[in-house]
């Protein structure tokens, strides 16, 4: 990079930092200001580009708002991954993580950390490391941001807003770019340790990172390890989890009655732990330990729940089997070597390697509707006498399967990432410009294994136990007509009964394996020297190609829809994009500059389109600065939207009170077109010369999504044809014989999507002594907050808005302060994380009598509000120096106060199967854990 330009660059870094703040959405002040004190020190800095645009330089300020977490805040929240605290963000919502991700199971998406900003999806953020592209961890493109390099991370940055026209598609909702501290010089190692406060979720984290010259300081040298590992917590409950607080549909069906009724004790009415009769006159008995027969005391039933009675029994055997925290494993190394060939150019290599090993489990397997014939050989004695009395040759039954065990995901997943690069400098025609390359290739390798479920022919015929009236022992009945057919019997009345043998025949592990490989070759040429009538014009151009495959193997024996859990299929497919981009940069007026790109991307799936940008800042005066924007994005399908063969997922479906078993069959659609969005933003930055150290802004945000590649779930198409009456999702309900089978979701491009919102920030830096001359110390202070005002998906049918519900990942208002002390070698870091108050859903109504009719989805319930919660965190650091090494000793605690979550309701779910076995909170919103300490030591020489 020439020198005029290395200094352009550098007062950009200055000027950014000075100008700009913003919530969820700007360059923000606290970590802004660091950098600026660091760039003055530190000249390798001058290099720094911030994200979002491809052309910075002295005096311009982004039209779209960018938020920088610095590597001090990185450090003082000592969070297991850098993920977690990103997803601190009041912007950022609904994100994967390997904790909320134990339910997918077929889908190969547990253990990923996944972010998701605006709660557009995942898909619709566009994650970067250094400003390229990663290999994905799943069909559905999600990049798991945990094989990064930890340790090397200089910072994060924040794009909260459209940027298709500089990377492509998938930025729609924003980019968050991990930025890679490419020049760290030294050697530095973290030892970490965290529990919580109840002694469970133990966790450890050690990384080893070296950096040094070499060739005179031609050449640099990097490398980074780190090792991760982590007890899970399972099989077990928090006190808060245990009040059986649910929304289910009301038992009083009387007009003017609301239709669902949220309350605590709550149970399930269709199983027990070890089994219940649910029909006949026998219906109540249930089978306990050892197979002691009881009578369950019903509550008011509705459905498959019920209010009162033994609800908590009749529970038990699904509450706490959905994981808490999962088992994790990842181990990663990093590398990475440059050389400056000339002055005027340099090349670079780095080689990346990351391994995940995790165990989540999802809920206990349950089963409704058994048959039960009246010779079972296992039938105490005592329930075959009243079914001989009664004349009953059959009952049917269900049960939590307390005999066996939870259903989960035990996943692997290696990613090598492989990168070559050069980047240089020349002059031309006048003009000084730089420029870079580089190709990369990655690969994921994945095996995801399922914890033991149940083959569905296998325990139909483990189940029919008969006495062999040859020899008296207990047979299955096939293995009467068929000797040699390896039946072992079952016994499946009670809990404690089964034997071994019997678990061994019915259980398996079905598995897959999945390889998605990833090609990227790109060049950039940019300069800041075009003349103009306000002050230079900076263009930069630039062009990119991409090849995306993937392909898999699954045994025959767990192909199709023969188990519980884990139908996996074999997905093949690949794609290649061409795409080209020039962006430029003008200044108009003194104080006002317009940022214009456009880019033309041709995908070979669905063809060409054009994507751009538009964009304005005015500074009338140094305190003020006024920014609007205008994009046209895009987002092409994924390769489980074009290519997937149908992932038949094991699940229930409320029909009319009732809770049916069915599998559900997604496939994917290659005719799928890319999603067409629309993005406005206005904002204003405030620094008042008069209060140095401070900065505010607002920001709003405006998105529509045209033709959104989603599905209709099973839930909604299971109303959509029993209350809505639409024959069309009628006809994606396969019965056989009367009985529901199988539910076929397609992915399609749906009418659209709506996000709009307000982001705002404040922040204040200042050392104390300029307030007061006897204080000390440096005092920052940060506020974050971001308004909710509508986030909807329109799938032809309804448009519910879920801003404002604690259900979804939008609330009303998410907020973050955060308040930072350093005095000497102490610094004190105190945060509080917040969402307001909301309701379940925007689509009902509350009442207690005199209600409306409910008309789906739009029905009246007696409780639609959800309270909001304030969490704090404390952190506190000791640096001190040892034989000339740098140490740093720090604690820190997660939700100071040992706050419970709060309660959330969500009877839209209330006929899914996991409902019972699921946290009754939304930890997406709220803390689940409980109070967490983490204590390390870092050290540097």
């Amino acid at each position: 990079m020439s020198n005029s330009t290395k200094l352009q660059f550098a007062n950009s870094v200055r000027r950014y930092a000075l100008a700009t703040a913003s919530v969820t959405a700007l360059l923000t002040s606290a970590p802004m200001a660091l950098a600026d004190d660091a760039a003055a020190k530190d000249p390798e800095l001058e290099e720094v580009v911030v994200t979002g645009s491809r052309v910075v330089r002295d005096g311009y300020d982004a039209p779209t708002p960018v938020n920088v977490l610095g590597a001090d805040e990185i450090k003082a929240a000592a969070a297991p991954n850098i993920a977690d605290f990103v997803n601190t963000l009041p912007s950022v919502a609904g994100s994967a993580t390997a904790a909320n991700s134990a339910g997918s199971l077929s889908n190969g998406q547990a253990g990923i950390s996944a972010l998701n900003l605006r709660a557009l999806g995942t898909g619709r953020t566009l994650v970067l490391f250094d400003g390229q592209r990663s290999v994905v961890s799943a069909a559905t493109g999600q990049v798991d941001t945990n094989t990064f390099p930890q340790a090397l991370i200089s910072r994060v940055e924040v794009v909260t807003g459209g940027a298709s026209s500089a990377y492509g598609s998938d930025a729609v909702g924003g980019v968050v770019n991990f930025i890679l501290d490419k020049d760290y010089t030294g050697v530095k190692a973290t030892a970490e340790y965290g529990e919580t406060t109840y002694g469970d979720n133990e966790n450890w984290k050690f990384n080893l990172t070296a950096g040094a010259k070499f060739a005179g300081g031609r050449g640099h040298v990097l490398f980074s390890g780190e090792r991760v590992r982590q007890d899970g917590v399972h099989y077990y409950s928090r006190d808060w989890n245990k009040s059986g607080y649910f929304g289910v549909r009301n038992p009083d069906t009387s007009a003017g009655a609301p239709w669902f009724i949220v309350s605590k004790n709550v149970g399930i009415s269709a199983y027990t732990p070890g089994g219940l009769i649910t029909n006949t006159a026998l219906k109540g008995t249930y089978f306990g330990v050892g197979g002691a027969v009881n009578q369950l005391n019903y509550g008011a039933v509705t459905g498959q729940w019920m209010i009162g009675g033994d609800w908590k029994y009749s529970s038990s055997g699904m509450n706490g089997t959905n994981s808490l925290a999962p088992d994790e494993e990842r181990d990663s190394l990093f590398g990475r070597v440059s050389y400056e060939l000339t002055d005027h150019l340099s090349v670079f290599g780095q080689a990346s390697y990351a391994k995940y090993s995790g165990l989540s489990y999802y809920i206990n397997p349950t089963q409704t509707g058994i048959v039960i014939q009246a010779d079972n050989a296992y039938l105490p004695a005592s329930v075959k006498a009243q079914m001989t009395t009664l004349g009953l040759k059959t009952f049917t039954m269900g049960t939590s399967n307390a005999d066996m065990p939870a259903s989960g995901s035990n996943n692997e997943r290696e990613t090598w990432r492989y990168v070559a690069g050069i980047n240089g400098d020349f002059e031309a025609f006048g003009l000084a410009v730089d420029w870079d390359g580089y190709y990369q290739h990655g690969k994921t390798e994945t095996l995801e294994l399922e914890t033991p479920t149940w083959n569905t022919a296998r325990l139909t015929l483990a189940t029919d136990a008969v006495v062999n009236p040859a020899n008296g022992q207990i047979v299955c009945r096939s293995t009467l007509t068929n000797p040699t057919n390896g039946c072992v019997p079952l016994n499946r009345f009670g809990v404690g009964v089964a034997s071994q043998a019997a678990l061994n025949y019915v259980l398996g592990t079905p598995w897959r394996t999945q390889e998605f490989k990833q090609d990227v070759a790109a060049v950039n040429f940019r300069t800041n020297s075009i003349e103009g009538w306000a002050g230079p014009i900076s263009l930069a151009v630039g062009a990119e190609y991409r090849k995306e495959s993937m392909d898999g193997y699954v045994p025959t024996e767990y192909q199709a829809s023969g188990w519980k859990y884990g139908n996996y299929k074999v997905t093949k497919g690949d794609l290649n994009v061409k795409e080209a981009y020039v962006e430029v940069l003008i200044p108009l007026l003194k104080g006002l500059d317009l940022n214009s790109a456009g880019r033309y991307t041709d995908y070979s799936t669905s063809g060409g389109v054009k994507t751009w940008k538009v964009g304005l800042t005015y500074s009338p005066i140094d305190d003020i600065t006024f920014r609007a924007s205008r994009s046209r994005d895009i987002r092409a399908a994924n390769m489980s939207e074009l290519y997937d063969s149908g992932t038949a997922r094991s699940n229930s479906v409320n029909i009319n009170g009732a809770s049916v078993a069915f599998v559900q069959n997604l496939q994917g659609n290659p005719a799928a077109a890319p999603e067409v969005a629309d993005g406005y933003g206005v904002g204003i930055v405030v620094q008042p010369r008069f209060l140095p150290g401070f900065a505010a802004s607002v920001d709003y945000y405006d998105i529509k999504v045209d033709g959104v590649i989603s599905f209709v779930t099973a839930q909604q198409t299971a109303d959509y044809c029993t209350i809505n009456k639409i024959a069309s999702y009628c006809n994606n309900m396969i019965y056989s014989g009367g009985v529901l089978q199988t539910i076929n979701l397609y992915y399609a491009n749906l009418n659209k999507m709506i996000a709009r919102g307000l982001d705002v920030e404040a922040s204040y830096r200042v050392n104390l002594a300029d307030l007061y001359e006897p204080l000390a110390g440096d005092l920052a202070l940060r506020l974050q907050a971001t308004h909710y005002i509508e986030n909807v998906t329109d799938d032809g049918v309804t448009a519910i808005n879920l801003a404002g519900a604690n259900t979804s990942s939008t609330p009303d208002w998410v907020y973050r302060f955060s308040a930072s002390y350093k005095l000497d070698d102490w610094k004190f870091d105190l945060t509080a994380r917040g969402v307001s108050d909301g309701v379940v859903s925007n689509a009902y109504t509350q009442c207690l009598s005199a209600c409306p009719a409910s008309v789906s989805p739009y029905f009246t319930i007696n409780d639609n509000h959800v309270d909001g919660a304030l969490t704090w965190d404390l952190a506190v650091n000791k640096s001190f120096e040892i034989n000339n090494m740098d140490l740093e000793t720090y604690f820190s605690i997660k939700n100071l106060f040992n706050s419970e979550p709060v309660l959330v309701a969500n009877p839209a779910n209330l006929g899914a199967e996991n409902t019972v076995g699921y946290l009754q909170t939304n930890r997406t919103l709220y803390d689940v854990m409980g109070r967490t300490f983490r204590f390390g030591v870092r050290m540097e020489f």
